[in-house]
């Protein structure tokens, strides 16, 4: 049943966070990383191991969202309230929309580098980051960069954040993105040869995100036209 916080319809859990953007999707995490973001989720005595609030950095397209997401949805899966937020979306009115965050038991903010230099921005969420340790609220960041290499300007908020647990992921190698794409072509029903997909990772980026975009593209093409995804079908439908 869909849930309603201060007046904003809720999407149910499953249409929130759909099966790409679950724990068990996730391909090649860091040793440790999916145990310390479960028990987080957890709560209770579970999060005893997972004190700290978790900061996750890595380039563009390495699965941050991915993590804050599943974790997320696990926190939801546990009975907890949770909150994901891109930080983009609230450039210069951040400490109206973190206030509005209150009241969750778990808090998933994304794109750090977004606020950065914005000293107002900085300060609400440095108060923010203080009144969630001081609650018990689980808290989950995720930028770019290490907190000192993204910009920000007040360094209160600096060193808070470089005392979070610190989680640093790298991009997937070519076997690593073969690996994400056989597994969410499985999750459609997507019949892909190998060929294909060779052909596919040759002529694509190796941004994770604009390659799940482009097998979305894929996807819907080929239930449309009612075709497997051959090297012709490919070349047919991107026009590579």
């Amino acid at each position: 049943m869909s849930r309603t916080v201060q007046g904003v319809p809720q999407l149910p859990l499953a249409l929130r966070y759909p099966p790409d953007q679950r724990f068990e999707a996730f391909v090649r995490a860091p040793a440790g990383t999916l145990e310390q973001l479960h028990a987080l989720a957890g709560g209770g005595a579970v999060a005893a191991a997972a004190r700290d609030a978790l900061y996750i950095s890595g380039a563009a397209g390495v699965g941050k969202t991915h993590l804050l997401l599943a974790t997320c949805a696990a926190a939801e899966a546990a009975g907890r309230r949770a909150a994901y937020f891109p930080m983009v979306a609230a450039v210069g009115r951040l400490r109206d929309a973190l206030q509005a965050l209150e009241g969750n038991d778990l808090i998933a903010l994304d794109g750090l580098e977004a606020i950065a230099g914005n000293r107002e921005d900085e300060i609400a969420l440095f108060d923010a980051h203080n009144r969630a340790r001081a609650a018990g609220v689980a808290l989950v960041y995720a930028a770019r960069d290490i907190p000192d290499a993204i910009g920000l300007t007040l360094p209160d908020l600096r060193s808070r954040l470089g005392q979070c647990t610190r989680i640093s992921l790298a991009p997937l190698d070519d076997d690593g993105r073969r690996e994400v794409l056989q597994q969410r072509a499985q999750r459609r029903g997507l019949v892909m040869e190998k060929a294909a997909l060779d052909w596919l990772l040759k002529r694509v980026g190796r941004d994770l995100g604009g390659l799940t975009a482009l097998l979305d593209k894929l996807d819907r093409a080929s239930l449309a036209a009612q075709r497997r995804l051959t090297v012709p079908f490919l070349r047919q439908t991107l026009d590579l």
